[in-house]
């Protein structure tokens, strides 16, 4: 913890000249962003699906370093020595506050109330985006799935209807042989839908679209009652996380775009 207090405060000395009191604030989220920087190859493989665990990686890693920044703003004393941390603030608040000392030192509307409730803003937009962000994802990917499952649908059931008429029509034509084939029609149809996504599963992962993305809101509630350095690195690894897989998807699409382009122009070219 205490390579960790070191390197705070010496990011802080470095932006005191421009930012005063404030520096230290400055220097958690610049701390939270190299953290972020360093897991970013990871998030990138968890983004493209290459393991299952490359998705839990990048959360597991940063506990640690959210238990030492929590820790660092708890304690009165570092290795034996009073910690320096705890004197700096963000603007009237001491970055060991939490919200209760700050409603207990003026109020919600105070001069420390307001910096909680600029950080509670900061956290409800960023919660806001990515609930709006995960609910189209999952719009699009019931779509996708409905699509999916009517298109096996019809291909198995068309392709084994045209069986059926076919040996229909070489059996002369018979009533028997008619029956048969529209029932092997069917049969082909049903086998086709069942290997889809069903109506009960696609309600499901419209009810889970609808839900999971508000998950994001409860960052509030732990910021509520974590040391306010804490809630600093809150919002910025949670801005991080989503900026970064809004622009990971902005570059896949633009990739499926090209691809799609050069394909359209080999076929003209043909």
């Amino acid at each position: 913890m205490s390579v960790f207090t070191h390197l705070v405060a010496l990011l802080g000395r470095f932006l005191e000249p421009v930012l005063a009191e404030s520096a230290t604030a400055a220097a958690i989220v610049l701390f939270t962003v190299l953290v972020r920087l360093a897991l970013h190859p990871l998030s990138r493989a968890a983004f493209r699906g290459a393991t299952p665990v490359a998705g839990c990686l990048p959360v597991l890693l940063q506990l640690p370093v959210f238990f030492v920044m929590y820790r660092a703003f708890s304690s009165a004393e570092i290795g034996g020595a009073a910690n320096e941390l705890l004197g700096h603030r963000l603007f009237a608040a001491p970055l060991g506050d939490r919200w209760a000392d700050a409603l207990g030192e003026g109020g919600l509307f105070g001069a420390r109330g307001l910096v909680f409730i600029g950080l509670f803003a900061a956290i409800a937009a960023v919660a806001a985006w990515s609930a709006v962000r995960g609910r189209r994802a999952a719009a699009l990917a019931a779509v996708a799935a409905a699509e999916t499952a009517a298109a096996a649908g019809a291909k198995p059931g068309g392709s084994t209807a045209g069986a059926g008429g076919a040996r229909a029509r070489a059996g002369g034509g018979g009533g028997g042989g008619g029956a048969a084939g529209r029932a092997r029609a069917g049969a082909g149809v049903r086998d086709g839908a069942g290997g889809g996504v069903t109506a009960e599963q696609q309600e499901v992962m419209r009810k889970l679209g609808g839900v999971l993305p508000l998950l994001s809101f409860g960052t509030l509630i732990t910021a509520a009652v974590v040391p306010l350095a804490a809630g600093l690195y809150l919002v910025t690894t949670t801005a991080w996380s989503v900026a970064e897989r809004a622009w990971l998807q902005h570059r896949k699409e633009r990739a499926g775009r090209g691809t799609a382009e050069t394909a359209g122009a080999g076929r003209s070219s043909l």
